[in-house]
């Protein structure tokens, strides 16, 4: 009996190998298509458009600039590219990586890593870097889950921290093609 088939074709005509991702096989195009059509919260959000992986990687990367004003470009697109593996295997809800386990993030790893070499990253990032995607990604959640997911404020900080950045920042989901051609156009400042 064959393997399964582990690639998935890209609009781009590349063919990524998820269990043997390739950076030669990563377009940041195939990348903002993906994650512009990925909802958040599984499309659980209020509003006219879902709220994409793309407006929460340019969510994440605005607050890592807020966090750390003098974060190098590498650092911001770091930032930016923090969910690129979404556009492939889609945005699974924190209990559902939980409940399929180490698998999930081992082959999320790869891709990453796959997509850090591809834009000029190191594979993994240093653990300072880690940790400032992490705070801003909690703060994002917060954003997201208050403004957007129906979450009151009390039930978000036990969730997501009290450690709260950027309050003033309102969410406004948009179409896709917008959260697409934001996407490319901040990867463009960050990566030209």
């Amino acid at each position: 009996m064959p393997a399964p088939r582990a690639w998935q074709r890209m609009l781009s005509g590349r063919r990524l190998n998820l269990l043997d991702p390739s950076p030669l096989d990563v377009e940041i195009d195939d990348i903002a298509q993906g994650l512009s059509r990925v909802a958040r919260w599984n499309g659980q959000t209020s509003g006219d458009w879902a709220f994409s992986v793309a407006q929460h990687s340019l969510l994440v990367e605005d607050l890592v600039r807020r966090l750390k004003p003098e974060a190098s470009s590498q650092w911001l697109l770091a930032a930016l590219l923090h969910d690129a593996p979404e556009y492939v295997v889609g945005d699974m809800i924190t209990p559902f990586k939980s409940a399929i386990g180490p698998d999930y993030k081992a082959l999320e790893n790869r891709l990453l890593a796959a997509i850090h070499l591809r834009f000029g990253l190191p594979a993994v990032s240093p653990r300072e870097l880690t940790r400032d995607i992490k705070q801003a990604d909690r703060a994002a959640a917060y954003l997201e889950a208050t403004q957007l997911a129906g979450f009151s404020p009390s039930e978000a900080k036990r969730l997501f921290g009290d450690e709260v950045q950027g309050e003033e920042i309102i969410l406004t989901p948009t179409e896709p093609d917008e959260a697409k051609n934001s996407f490319l156009a901040r990867f463009a400042e960050l990566c030209p």
